[in-house]
């Protein structure tokens, strides 16, 4: 999974994540909305807008770039992006733009014609490994610091989000989604555990395990009784059912076709591979699109 992916996530579940990061307060934060936006015409993507609603023409949009590799053409790319983003949608709100990476070893980009815009208020760049993490930081920020830790702190860590998730989070739904997303981040960072070894690790009952940790797992879970005949639909449809509660969490409810097509007309094998596909989904679009090239 890239790293890329985790921040969407995190960006579209914490929309006021981003301000915590840079220091900005902004009495509109929590009505800001994160997308990934495609520019016609190009083979350009920026990672993510925040844009404030529509009416309020006052709050700046905010362009949002993770770069956690080294590149020598990033700043040209960048900036390109998003001086044509402005051009295509004439926006009335002014503009700030954020660069996220995880140390400074990774900022390597040319930055001979951008000079003047780095060293503005314009624009920051956000050193993961730098960032103080404050004594009673939120949940989404301690997150995002996790997703660099080193793997001894990252699994201290964990559990310590666990228990302020339990302890700070009274809503069920809400609860899942936290878990979800800090599982995501620990099998990210530790592919190879198992669910109990996750299980283990971080102190989580196993009805939320198996909640959160669908696309990788649930395809275990019954392996031996899917050798015998008829097991084989019973993990299909519970597969299904799984990939489609992430679905709406992701995008809110989709048509009845695309459910039914993923319900009924998709193999296990498909599923499964959907489930890992749909991490790297930015958008309602990315779905239909996977589904028709089946």
């Amino acid at each position: 999974m890239k790293t890329d992916s985790l921040f969407y996530r995190l960006f579209q579940t914490f929309p006021p994540l981003l301000f915590d990061l840079i220091g900005v307060t902004l009495p509109s934060a929590d009505t800001y909305r994160f997308q990934s936006v495609e520019l016609k015409q190009t083979a350009f993507r920026l990672d993510g807008v925040f844009s404030p609603p529509e009416a309020d023409t006052d709050s700046p949009l905010f362009f949002v770039e993770v770069q956690f590799q080294e590149d020598r053409e990033f700043y040209s790319r960048f900036f390109s992006e998003l001086f044509l983003y402005l051009r295509q949608f004439a926006p009335p709100n002014s503009w700030q733009a954020v660069v996220i990476y995880p140390s400074r070893t990774v900022d390597t980009g040319n930055t001979f014609h951008y000079d003047i815009l780095l060293e503005s208020p314009k624009v920051t760049r956000l050193y993961l490994d730098e960032l103080e993490q404050p004594e009673n930081s939120s949940i989404s920020f301690r997150l995002v610091k996790l997703i660099t830790a080193p793997v001894s702190v990252a699994i201290t860590s964990a559990r310590d989000i666990v228990e302020q998730a339990y302890r700070e989070t009274r809503e069920r739904q809400q609860q899942l989604q936290l878990l979800d997303l800090l599982e995501t981040i620990m099998v990210y960072k530790l592919p190879t555990l198992s669910r109990e070894e996750i299980q283990q690790m971080m102190g989580l009952p196993d009805i939320d395990l198996k909640q959160t940790r669908f696309y990788q797992d649930v395809f275990a879970e019954g392996e031996a009784e899917g050798r015998q005949e008829g097991r084989q639909e019973g993990r299909r449809e519970e597969a299904a059912a799984i990939v489609l509660r992430q679905i709406n969490r992701r995008f809110g409810s989709i048509s009845s076709s695309l459910e039914t097509q993923i319900r009924s007309q998709l193999s296990l094998d498909q599923i499964e591979a959907l489930a890992e596909a749909l991490l790297d989904f930015a958008e309602l679009q990315d779905l239909e699109a996977w589904l028709q090239n089946c």
